[in-house]
């Protein structure tokens, strides 16, 4: 364990290292000044070596010239390296006012002189003890973060590349939270003029929410490429959904989605709405956007689904829009007047692939860190064309 002593008393230095060394604190180090203090830390840090780079307590004394030990706390508390590194205030004052301020300042303990060697070792073994915990929260959370980070890479590595065909083009805009997603999103084409799509949201953050996301994302696979249609696509997954068994049963995961299959020969696309934000059909006539409403409840909740397909038809130039409702959060208004402004945003990005990501990266209006997705087809052609 590393001790830093700080006093501008020579003497005072010298008895307090020679307490420390006898009680077997063999690594003292010292400065005279808060502004040494800092200059050391700061300096070391920055390297990232030297015999101070991990200086686990300071002993810093209250009454110092320019700097005393009150603004070197706040200093330190304003630095992020620096502002988990315990302070014990040594004093000879006994105001209770400037040990309050000391304390509010980020001192985690105070001694007072004349020393008590005893009162000291205890306090400083108290502290050590604190920060101790303190790293060993720090070390996992920083593990944690590289792990959820590359179960972040591994998510996102899942989805399906875009598409540029002959009669339909398939993109993907996708910004995660700082968590884990539980939106996700799967296309497969079945052939020229055949497509499934779905856009799913898992309820929740995190961990359990981007678990039943990939778990979802693996059931949509299979189904895909078996060639089920949205129904039963929609159907299978909450049953799969339903034979998780959780060991709280006050907790129910489940999510939100819209299934679609799109037929470019007959010109139509047939849609199941899982309690999901309305999809949108753009067309490129300028006449009112279609939205494709909730057909039936979500995904995971009951054991049976009243599920309904709706169809609508497409024509060349139309533009289909999934998404989810982390999109929805960026405007103001009920749910109707959100999604009016969402189709004006869209009308107003077009093609261009980078206003749409702009719209993606704008701040919602609750500050809240929610993953936003959006699925955009554009037909090509249809029906006669084909």
């Amino acid at each position: 364990m590393s001790i830093l002593v700080v006093d501008d008393n020579p003497m005072n230095v010298m008895v307090v290292q020679e307490m420390l060394r006898r009680s077997g604190y063999e690594d003292v180090v010292t400065a005279s000044s808060a502004e040494e203090m800092l200059r050391m830390l700061r300096s070391s840090f920055a390297t990232g070596s030297g015999a101070h780079s991990s200086i686990d307590l300071i002993l810093l004394d209250l009454m110092m010239p320019a700097i005393d030990g009150i603004q070197a706390c706040r200093l330190l508390q304003e630095d992020e390296k620096l502002r988990d590194i315990p302070v014990i205030m040594v004093t000879a004052i006994g105001d209770s006012r400037k040990l309050a301020e000391a304390m509010d300042a980020g001192a985690t303990d105070f001694v007072t002189k004349p020393i008590n060697k005893v009162e000291l070792l205890a306090r400083i073994r108290s502290a050590l003890r604190l920060k101790r915990e303190l790293d060993w929260h720090k070390d996992r959370d920083m593990r944690l973060r590289e792990e959820l980070n590359l179960a972040r890479q591994v998510q996102e590595a899942v989805f399906p590349p875009a598409i540029d065909g002959e009669l339909y083009r398939v993109r993907s805009f996708f910004l995660a939270s700082d968590q884990l997603a539980g939106d996700l999103y799967a296309w497969h084409a079945l052939d020229s003029h055949r497509l499934t799509i779905a856009v799913m949201d898992a309820m929740g953050h995190g961990i359990s929410s981007s678990l039943i996301s990939m778990f979802t994302a693996s059931v949509l696979k299979e189904l895909m490429h078996a060639h089920a249609g949205p129904e039963r696509i929609v159907r299978e997954v909450n049953r799969r959904l339903m034979q998780l068994h959780y060991e709280n049963e006050l907790v129910q995961y489940y999510c939100t989605g819209i299934c679609a299959r799109i037929d470019l020969r007959q010109g139509i696309v047939e849609v199941v709405n899982a309690g999901h934000p309305p999809g949108l059909i753009v067309p490129r006539d300028g006449t009112a956007t279609v939205r494709l409403g909730a057909t039936c409840a979500p995904i995971g909740l009951f054991e049976t689904l009243d599920i309904r397909t709706e169809t609508v038809m497409l024509k060349p130039g139309d533009a289909i829009h999934f998404y989810t409702d982390g999109l929805l959060d960026l405007f103001p208004g009920d749910l109707d007047a959100k999604i009016d402004v969402l189709v004006q945003r869209l009308a107003q990005a077009g093609d261009d692939e980078d206003a749409i990501r702009e719209l993606l990266r704008q701040d919602s209006l609750d500050k809240r860190h929610d993953d936003r997705c959006l699925v955009r087809v554009d037909v090509k052609g249809a029906a006669a064309n084909i």
